[in-house]
């Protein structure tokens, strides 16, 4: 497994994998930056690089995903970058599936029991998906900068929140996961109605594309952040 490294070109890695494009801007990257490395773009911008790089990397190669580099991170970049990946997920993902949907049922002759099955699950599960980010904005991220707080900088915490945990916020969340999974399976297996090939085939690309954004995504909260937290926990617990 070839690595991505800080004297690769940045747009070495944009041709070896379109796909990062999206995962690149939520750094703040841009196109249009020439033969500069990932280390000089890095620099410029005030990107810490390892975190960075194993980003980028942990998204090209589905089976790396180094846990011992990523806790070595301070809890602050991860969110930074989990609340990046949610704007990306609001502004354009979500609206653009949405849109896809409509244009696949309008190219429909009829409208058939199949299609509304469809659109009922999508409306569903879009629900679902904005009540878990907006969980973890208003809720899981707030509280995960408090305790980094007050582990990094020895910023007091409240009594409300030392009476709380990271595994209590995380048990409120929903399977969004799995549920994209039923979504990208109903419309391969039992989609039946009078429709326009292409553009089943945009919303299905969409959807394999969303869904392996979201693993990542789980990936870096389930197998990272909460881990990480509790640690921090357990560490200014024992300090009382």
């Amino acid at each position: 497994m070839k690595l991505f490294t800080s004297e690769d070109k940045l747009s070495r890695v944009v041709t070896d994998n379109y796909h990062l494009l999206p995962v690149i801007n939520r750094f703040g990257i841009r196109l249009g930056f020439g033969d500069a490395t990932i280390g000089e773009i890095c620099a410029e911008r005030d990107i810490h690089v390892p975190f960075f790089l194993v980003i980028i990397n942990a998204f090209h190669h589905p089976d790396y995903f180094p846990k011992s580099e990523f806790l070595k991170f301070s809890p602050r970049l991860i969110v930074d970058y989990l609340r990046h990946t949610h704007q990306y997920y609001l502004s354009w993902v979500v609206p653009k599936m949405e849109k896809q949907l409509e244009n696949l049922v309008e190219s429909s002759q009829t409208n058939t029991e199949d299609l509304r099955l469809i659109i009922l699950f999508f409306r569903k599960y879009k629900s679902e998906l904005l009540y878990h980010i907006k969980d973890e904005e208003d809720s899981v991220f707030p509280y995960v900068l408090r305790i980094t707080a007050a582990y990094e900088d020895g910023v007091p915490l409240s009594e409300e929140d030392w009476g709380k945990s990271i595994e209590t916020y995380e048990k409120e969340h929903s399977d969004v996961d799995e549920k994209m999974t039923d979504l990208k399976n109903l419309v391969i297996k039992f989609l039946k109605a009078d429709y326009n090939d292409n553009l089943c085939n945009d919303f299905l690309i969409t959807l394999f594309r969303f869904e392996r954004d979201l693993i990542d995504h789980s990936r870096i909260e389930d197998k990272i952040l909460v881990p990480m937290i509790t640690r921090i926990e357990n560490i200014l617990k024992n300090d009382q």
